[in-house]
């Protein structure tokens, strides 16, 4: 399915097809008790950077109702970072996967935010075009992969600056709904986080 197809799903729907996504890959879905949050990066097929054309979707229970968010996002690094890279061994992006406990609140410049609190797995794209590679090598370790928002207020329209290999919501208001459910989360099932990143093709019907 497309990001624009999927949008549109019902929350029961998307509930079913992102825990049939994830379980088909032999991943972890949490489908038990409130607020046992699945944070799920849906990556477009589009490789081009500079968009917030990407989902970011939580998808948990509340009084045993199924309950998906979806936010517009980025997945990618913007074209600054593409063309001019923190890392001497090129841009990161990370790779589609399951980072288990990956992720606990923290600060972001500052902020509130989910921060990396485990090794995740990255491509390190240094030809220094806007065009996303995959056919690149891919290291693991701690390099501030984050999930955060753009602007403070309001919602940003081109990724230039806004992530470096971050997971990035475009929208203020979205990124204050995700971080008053996770807070929500914490409350319950303790400050641990396990971000899944897959492709939107990877997202189907049955």
């Amino acid at each position: 399915m497309t990001i624009s197809q999927i949008r549109e799903l019902s929350d029961k729907t998307l509930y079913i097809a992102l825990q049939s996504a994830l379980t088909s890959k032999g991943y972890k879905f949490f489908d038990r008790g409130n607020y046992n949050l699945n944070l799920i990066g849906v990556r477009s097929g589009a490789r081009q950077a500079g968009k917030f054309d990407d989902l970011f979707c939580v998808a948990y229970r509340e009084m045993g109702l199924e309950v998906v968010k979806r936010y517009e996002c980025t997945t990618d690094a913007g074209t600054y970072w593409m063309q001019n890279p923190m890392s001497r061994k090129g841009t990161a992006m990370l790779v589609p996967g399951q980072y288990d406990k990956a992720y606990k609140i923290g600060k972001h410049k500052g902020y509130s935010a989910l921060v990396q609190s485990a090794p995740l797995n990255v491509w390190r794209d240094n030809n220094k075009d806007i065009i996303l590679d995959t056919n690149v090598e891919s290291e693991w370790g701690m390099f501030g992969v984050n999930i955060h928002r753009a602007a403070a207020e309001g919602k940003s329209t081109i990724n230039s600056k806004w992530s470096a290999g971050c997971q990035v919501l475009s929208s203020s208001d979205d990124f204050k709904e995700l971080m008053k459910i996770a807070n929500r989360s914490v409350k319950i099932h303790g400050d641990s986080f396990t971000y899944t990143l897959i492709e939107e093709n990877d997202v189907r019907l049955f």
